[in-house]
């Protein structure tokens, strides 16, 4: 069981042919809403995945609420553990240009109720060796709790870095996976401008004296990976993006899966690498998630 401890969010999304300057208005050519939030994404990735999921979070009562957990309730993801609080649900302004490349603004709103009592109670219902997934668009003093509950309680920890906070550095070393891109990486360790031989020495350096999974995720350049004391690299598919927004997310849900249903982490880092890519062949978040058949046929 993989219990996503993380946010719920409506994504409202204009595509226009190139990304705005600073100041700058441009016009768009097309405008759609998609169910999003990092923690529902990296949710419904790791149920079409395969694998048995649970969403804890909250949503708001308005009109967002419904279809932000529709393809997480058609897919069969248990959400007794979603509240409903008073106001709005959380949203995503996301721009995405031509080249696929996008900008995103997120508003937490419900997401920032989810309190540390509700990480607590979650991680109480499940049992050693059940992976948890965490992301950082719910309030960090909640993260941290279930973090600390899941180490106390012997839970498998996934953290993606993402978005970066001012409590980043704090919440990775408490995790057992950690995942993030290559700028988010930069930002953890202290460093700008790595070649691929620093990120290298700083990841087998840092798995060293922490014991942890480090992932790095580097766009069209694929994956690299600090684990069982070495070095594990692997690339996705040669593709043109259309819309890279749920790429990360996917890659992350399919990796617990891939982990939680007994696969070899060279194996399991390849399927999400592979996942990932997919994802970027369809516009939206959660509605451009690959399903398992669709992965094993590009493997």
């Amino acid at each position: 069981m993989i219990t996503v401890f993380g946010s719920i969010n409506m994504d409202l999304v204009a595509t226009t042919p190139r990304l705005p300057k600073p100041g700058e208005t441009v016009p768009g050519t097309g405008f759609a809403t998609a169910a999003g939030g990092k923690g529902a994404n990296q949710a419904l990735a790791a149920r079409r995945a395969g694998a048995d999921v649970r969403m804890v979070g909250a949503v708001g009562q308005d009109e967002f609420a419904g279809p932000a957990l529709d393809l997480l309730d058609k897919a069969g993801t248990d959400l007794a553990a979603v509240a409903r609080v008073d106001g709005p649900t959380g949203t995503a302004l996301i721009l995405v240009g031509g080249d696929g490349e996008n900008m995103i603004a997120v508003v937490p709103a419900a997401n920032g109720t989810v309190s540390a009592e509700q990480a607590e109670k979650a991680v109480g219902d499940m049992k050693s060796g059940d992976i948890l997934m965490l992301q950082q668009e719910v309030p960090a003093n909640s993260v941290k709790a279930a973090l600390n509950a899941a180490k106390a309680k012997g839970v498998r920890t996934v953290l993606n870095i993402a978005p970066l906070i001012a409590e980043t550095t704090e919440l990775a070393a408490l995790a057992d996976i950690v995942i993030a891109n290559e700028t988010e990486f930069e930002r953890l360790v202290g460093r700008d401008n790595l070649t691929a031989s620093d990120r290298e020495q700083i990841l087998i350096e840092m798995h060293g004296k922490t014991g942890q999974i480090l992932i790095v995720t580097l766009g069209a350049d694929g994956v690299i990976a600090a684990e069982g004391g070495a070095l594990h690299r692997t690339k996705g598919l040669k593709i043109e993006p259309v819309d890279t927004v749920g790429a990360g997310d996917t890659f992350c849900g399919y990796l617990a899966a891939s982990l939680d249903a007994g696969l070899g982490f060279d194996e399991a880092l390849r399927r999400a690498a592979v996942a990932g890519s997919l994802a970027c062949l369809k516009a939206g978040a959660q509605p451009s998630i690959p399903v398992a058949s669709e992965v094993a046929a590009a493997l």
